[in-house]
């Protein structure tokens, strides 16, 4: 069988990061459930996927010694292999942000409390930039008021804030950065998207000048951006978003790539989905294809919610239906991320209060039981603007080489994500020789997963590189 159920998560696994140990950290404070504030700092679960065990991590309190509750904050990563983790739930009912930020260390496997941000936020967006510094935008606020101001993380600086304000960007915005430094807002979001458009924004060269804001038109339904999935195509080179699916007036199939390479972008459909749904996620795979599952054809309606996967093929333009999973009901707070051997991890769904699907299902693609290429050796360290070595038996038979971020995403916002085109330029025996990028936009600092795919479409096992200058 394709899905298999692997394990119990021990918490609401409302957000979910794959790091670099090859461990799935899930986290959510009080779990969407404001009874349980008092065992926030309890709100976090280790998954070693190999052994199917869980460690419990604390995450710190403030200096009251009351918990700190991350649940619904942003997530990125820092050059090192650290989660950068800002924001959570300050109050319930009605939601106000904190200001807290942390990281989590995957070496030391625990929570260590940064500097505060200048404003709180819930539901924000984190990217993480080609210097290695994270943007923060958007979420609601301590007074609960949308954050229009953004903040910039760097390990030396702190958080700064911008001074001028954007347009009312909602919350969890689905924003990626582009090979030229610049950003795009995708048009999906939670919740409506308050008028404001897709757009490229240009971060300025001081915090008291304005955020630049291009839009970008053509996208059809505009207005189902809500918990709508998308994802910078592979590879990250081409420079193509694609929108899939998404809710707002009832839901929709629709597809739509922009290629933000164009001199005046502008979307255009592609092929629709075979299933209308929202709530669901997006994962590209290493055979470069985009595996799409959860969510539902009716906002949180389980009874809607038994739909099959669907992998999209960039290269034809095709969707197509694979096997449904075990478990439906992976509605709001579900997650799904690429684990370093190409299987997908699928947990959570949380329709409401007291309802929570804590059964975690891992996919295992065609691929996994093809003959697979095998890295034999490979370097720990890749510089931009380098050549180096991959040692395969089945040199003569690769056709890509990809570096993989690896995923943190919540309620289907996954800025991190992205397939990397490493191209091979001399084959030499059981060597090959490629060429990594010399531009950081495209391959921002840190952790990525190496892997290498034969002639029909299979990858390897992935193995772990840190990119750097």
């Amino acid at each position: 069988m394709p899905w298999s159920v692997s394990s119990t998560c021990p918490i609401n696994p409302v957000h979910a990061a794959l790091l670099r140990t090859g461990k799935v950290l899930f986290f959510s404070g009080s779990g969407n459930n404001p009874n349980d504030i008092l065992n926030a700092p309890q709100g976090s679960a280790l998954y070693d996927v190999t052994n199917g065990t869980f460690t419990r991590p604390e995450i710190p309190r403030d200096s009251n010694g009351n918990p700190i509750d991350v649940f619904c904050a942003g997530q990125a990563f820092l050059s090192g292999g650290n989660l950068l983790v800002a924001g959570g739930t300050l109050r319930y009912d009605p939601f106000f942000g904190l200001v807290d930020s942390f990281f989590f260390s995957p070496t030391q496997q625990k929570w260590i409390k940064r500097q505060s941000m200048n404003s709180g936020r819930w539901y924000p967006t984190l990217v993480t930039l080609g210097n290695g510094q994270i943007f923060a935008i958007s979420g609601l606020d301590e007074n609960g008021n949308l954050n229009s101001n953004p903040e910039l993380y760097s390990s030396s600086r702190g958080w700064r804030a911008f001074t001028q304000s954007t347009s009312p960007i909602e919350q969890y915005a689905h924003i990626y950065l582009l090979d030229n430094g610049k950003l795009f807002y995708a048009g999906a979001q939670l919740g409506g998207n308050r008028g404001v458009s897709p757009r490229i924004l240009t971060l300025p060269k001081t915090f008291t000048d304005p955020i630049g804001e291009q839009p970008v038109g053509g996208l059809q339904d505009a207005n189902n951006g809500n918990q709508a999935a998308s994802v910078l195509l592979p590879p990250a080179q081409d420079q193509k978003v694609m929108i899939i699916g998404g809710g707002g007036n009832g839901t929709t199939a629709r597809v739509n790539i922009v290629d933000l390479k164009s001199s005046n972008p502008s979307y255009q459909p592609a092929a629709s989905l075979n299933n209308s749904r929202m709530h669901h996620n997006a994962v590209i795979l290493p055979n470069r294809t985009v595996f799409v599952c959860n969510g539902s054809g009716g906002n949180e309606d389980v009874g809607k919610s038994d739909l099959p996967a669907e992998i999209y093929d960039p290269a034809t333009d095709t969707w197509t239906e694979v096997e449904d999973p075990i478990i439906n009901g992976r509605v709001y707070h579900s997650v799904a991320l690429l684990l370093p051997d190409g299987r997908v991890l699928t947990a959570g769904g949380n329709p409401f209060r007291g309802s929570v699907e804590f059964r975690i299902e891992i996919y295992s693609p065609d691929y996994i039981a093809q003959g697979r290429p095998v890295i034999s050796n490979a370097p720990s360290t890749a510089k931009w603007g380098t050549s180096f070595t991959i040692e395969t038996p089945q040199a003569g038979d690769i056709k890509w080489v990809n570096l993989i971020k690896p995923m943190a995403t919540t309620h289907g916002l996954e800025t991190e994500q992205r397939l990397v085109d490493v191209p091979v330029s001399s084959t030499t025996g059981n060597t090959l020789t490629v060429d990594l990028t010399s531009n950081r936009n495209l391959a921002p600092p840190g952790w990525y997963m190496l892997t290498i795919v034969n002639n029909n479409n299979v990858p390897s096992l992935a193995k772990w590189v840190t990119v750097r200058g």
